[in-house]
C-alpha cells in the first residue's frame, strides 16, 4: 500500500485500528496477562523478545488478516522487528493493515489536573526512522485526570504542537488526550476537551489533517462532530481499562467512532493456547470489537 491507499484504508476502511504498542512499563503487565511469568525472562531483551513473540503471533494469526483490522499501532522495538520474514511494517501491509508508530517517551508528573507528555528528545530521529520503515502515522498519549480548564488547554495545545512536527514529517498524527475514565467529573472534562480539540483544528492550516484517539465519553455522541470535521482522518476510541464488553457497548454508542483497543482486544489471549485456540479467540474479539465500530 501506497500512502494515498494507506489514508483512503484508514479513512474509509470498515473495522478498527488494533493497538500493540505496549512499552517499558506496561510490558511485563502485558506479558503476564498473555500467561509469560516473570521467571520466564530475564532482562529488557528477553522480556522485549517475549512481547515481540507474542505481537508476531497476533499479526500472522488468519483471523487478524479478516480485513476487520484495518490498523495497527506499534511500539519502536516492534517497528525494528521482522514477522513472517519481513520487516513488521511489510509484514502488516501485505495484510492489508497500515502500520502506526508510538512516539511519545512517556507522561510527566501530573499538574493542573493533567500529566503532559516527557519531552520528546528522541522525536526528530524517531520520525526519520519511521519514515523510513513505511510508517503511515504516529501515536502519542497524555493524560487527564480532572476538569482544569488550563491543565486540559494545555494537553490539547502541546498534542497540537507535537502534531505539526510529525505532519511536516511526512506522517499522520494520533493526537491521544486519553481522559482517565475513573474521573468523577468526567462529563464536565470532556465538554472543556471538545472545545480545546475543536479549537486547534479550526486552527490548523489547510490541507493538514490529524486523527484522534479518544476516551469513550460519559457523554454517549459527544465526539460524533469531530467525525465531519474536515481536519479530521478519523476518531478513533481506546478501551480506557473497560473490559472488551464494556468497552464494546459504549463504542456502539457513539456514531462515527472506531476502537483502537489494546486490553480489549488482547485479553483472552494465552501463550498456552493452541494455535487453532488461540486464532479463534482473537477472532472472536475481532468480531466483537469490528462490529462495535460500524
Amino acid at each position: 500500500m501506497n500512502t494515498q491507499e494507506m489514508t483512503t484504508r484508514i479513512a474509509t476502511g470498515q473495522g478498527f485500528i488494533a493497538a500493540l504498542d505496549q512499552s517499558g512499563g506496561s510490558t511485563p503487565k502485558a506479558l503476564r496477562g498473555y500467561g509469560v511469568d516473570d521467571s520466564e525472562w530475564s532482562g529488557d531483551e528477553e522480556m522485549f523478545a517475549q512481547i515481540h513473540a507474542m505481537r508476531a503471533r497476533v499479526i500472522t494469526a488468519p483471523s487478524f488478516a479478516s480485513g476487520k483490522v484495518i490498523g495497527a499501532i506499534l511500539f519502536e522495538r516492534t517497528m525494528d522487528g521482522e514477522v513472517d520474514g519481513k520487516t513488521t511494517g511489510d509484514a502488516l501491509k501485505a495484510r492489508g493493515i497500515v502500520p502506526f508508530i508510538k512516539v511519545d517517551e512517556g507522561l510527566a508528573d501530573e499538574a493542573d489536573g493533567v500529566q503532559l507528555m516527557k519531552p520528546m528528545v528522541k522525536l526528530a530521529a524517531l520520525l526519520e526512522k519511521s519514515v523510513a520503515a513505511g510508517m503511515f502515522g504516529t501515536k502519542m498519549r497524555s493524560v487527564i485526570k480532572s476538569a482544569n480548564p488550563a491543565g486540559i488547554a494545555a494537553i490539547v495545545a502541546q498534542q497540537f504542537e507535537v502534531g505539526q512536527q510529525i505532519i511536516a514529517a511526512g506522517l499522520m498524527p494520533i493526537i491521544e488526550p486519553e481522559y482517565d475514565i475513573t474521573a468523577q467529573d468526567r462529563a464536565e472534562g470532556e465538554a472543556i476537551l471538545l472545545a480545546e480539540i475543536t479549537k486547534h483544528l479550526d486552527a490548523l492550516p489547510e490541507g493538514r489533517q490529524v486523527m484522534l484517539k479518544l476516551s469513550i465519553p460519559a457523554t454517549a455522541g459527544l465526539y460524533t462532530p469531530l467525525t465531519s470535521h474536515p481536519k479530521v482522518l478519523r476518531v478513533v476510541a481506546l478501551s480506557g481499562g473497560f473490559s472488551t464488553d464494556d468497552a464494546c457497548e459504549r463504542l456502539s454508542q457513539n456514531p462515527g467512532m472506531i476502537a483502537s483497543f489494546s486490553r480489549g482486544l488482547l485479553q483472552d489471549l494465552r501463550k498456552q493456547q493452541s494455535d487453532a485456540e488461540f486464532d479463534a479467540v482473537l477472532g472472536k474479539a475481532i468480531e466483537q470489537i469490528a462490529c462495535a465500530s460500524v
